[in-house]
């Protein structure tokens, strides 16, 4: 129960006390949301048998049907994520799921493949501005002994999601109904969670602390009573002023890092969506060829493979350094690709395949996730890791629409080639990672505010 008024910063309120109901049941849903993310992203690939097959395109054209939401999400982490720096984090997730909603029933009806193509790139605007608000939230709704614990679990929803969907349309919606019914779907579960966040899900008190709105310590406290903690007496100082990414490209000792990072996580991400978009697809046209619900199936193991391997890699980096596991993670993955690449001749194989694939790139990504906290200082690291998903997401893009057009150009039948190919993405991003002049920021600060590389006035946390 919340007690008398005591303190003046409400970060530190949440930080200190225990964690109570309120907050994990704020942060389950935060893993649900998460999840429904990595779903509405993978119904593009669930339905690509389908689509192929009832408008008869090549894969170059599924390939930028199969990349829209991907586009979608790179505009909406900067056009929707930012508002809710402005708005507020409910507001912001509200919209995002109206957004994602409307594209994922709009989509379920379209009948033309530029008109897919536009309402999957709605529903990515809403994804991606869907990751940042309940990224925020989940980190400022848990203490500091959970948060870890928190964010992991956050993070594992992402693949999870393609789990629990890719169960349902290879043993529910593909099977009785048509791709059509995957979009409907995703659009009913979507709606669903509108009520669910507007009853369950408090404002932050980190955002009112941010933003001091008219009324800012009585909500403040309105928000630290919905989690059963004590309220605030005043309110705490102005948070400082947070670098932009000029200032970090422009800061000799963090531009390095921020560029490799950056480009190492966009050529990693062009291997890693080869699979996530086209694994449904291959498998469907490999002789003897599978029905679209068993087909699926490939893509349901893949995310297993990718939640298994993100969560065994999270403990591994406890115990290891970074650079040596991420990039051997990579090569592995490499390795995978390429064999599910040489295709298979029963379904066990290629579910094998799409296990290992996921497993091996989806741990180098964790990897990569805890670069980004170990090279960028405290007063730069939403900045840098901002801008390294930003760029990251542009490999996302462009993932599936080279695969379509190598696919188109060479012949269906080229997959170990088309596969080799897509390969190269992840070996250049093992190699940046690797040259990376990866360090402890935090501890390298303050023996450098002397050669001005950190700007003036800059809090350190």
């Amino acid at each position: 129960m919340a007690g008398p008024a005591t303190g003046t910063n409400p970060i530190h309120v949440i930080d200190e006390n225990p964690m109570g109901g309120r907050q994990w049941i704020v942060i389950v849903l935060m893993i649900f949301l998460n999840a429904l993310d990595g779903f509405d992203v993978l119904a593009s690939a669930f339905s690509a048998p389908g689509i192929t097959k009832e408008w008869g395109i090549p894969r170059s054209e599924l390939g930028i049907v199969l990349s829209a939401e991907l586009v979608g999400m790179g505009f909406g982490s900067v056009l929707l994520g930012s508002i809710a720096d402005k708005i507020g984090r409910k507001l912001d997730m509200l919209i995002c799921l109206v957004i994602m909603a409307i594209g994922m029933y709009m989509a379920h009806a379209a009948n033309s493949v530029s008109e897919l193509t536009m309402w999957r790139l709605l529903t990515g605007l809403g994804i991606g501005g869907m990751l940042a608000a309940t990224n925020a939230v989940t980190a400022e709704v848990s203490n500091k002994a959970s948060r870890s614990l928190a964010m992991a679990l956050y993070v594992i929803g992402y693949p999870v999601g393609g789990v629990i969907g890719g169960f349902a349309a290879q043993g529910w919606l593909l099977v009785d109904y048509d791709w059509r019914a995957v979009f409907l779907f995703g659009a009913v579960v979507t709606a669903v969670m509108i009520p669910l966040v507007i009853l369950l899900v408090p404002e932050t008190p980190a955002f009112f602390a941010a933003r001091r709105p008219e009324g800012a310590i009585d909500k403040i406290n309105a928000s630290l009573r919905a989690f059963g903690k004590p309220p605030i007496a005043e309110l705490p100082p102005p948070p400082a002023e947070r670098p932009k990414v000029s200032d970090i490209l422009a800061n000799p000792r963090l531009r390095p890092t921020t560029l490799m990072l950056a480009f190492g996580y966009m050529f990693h991400t062009l291997t890693f969506y080869y699979i996530l978009k086209f694994a449904v697809q291959i498998v469907a046209d490999y002789p003897p060829g599978y029905p679209p619900p068993v087909a699926a199936s490939t893509l349901t193991y893949a995310n297993i493979g990718g939640a298994v391997g993100g969560a065994l890699f999270g403990l591994f980096l406890k115990r290891w350094d970074i650079k040596g596991p991420t990039v051997g993670a990579a090569f592995l993955g490499v390795i995978a690709v390429a064999w599910f690449g040489m295709g298979h001749d029963t379904l066990g194989q290629w579910r094998l395949a799409g296990f290992l694939t996921m497993f091996f790139l989806n741990a180098a990504i964790v990897g990569y996730y805890a670069a980004f906290a170990r090279g960028f200082p405290a007063y730069a690291r939403a900045t840098g890791t901002g801008f390294v998903l930003g760029v990251g997401r542009a490999g996302a893009a462009g993932s599936p629409i080279i695969a379509g057009y190598l696919f188109t150009a060479l012949g269906n039948d080229h997959l170990l080639t088309v596969s080799l190919i897509m390969c190269v993405g992840a070996i250049l991003g093992a190699a940046l990672v690797w040259l990376v002049p990866l360090r402890d920021a935090d501890a390298d600060v303050e023996s450098h505010r002397d050669l001005g590389d950190i700007p003036a006035g800059v809090a350190l946390d």
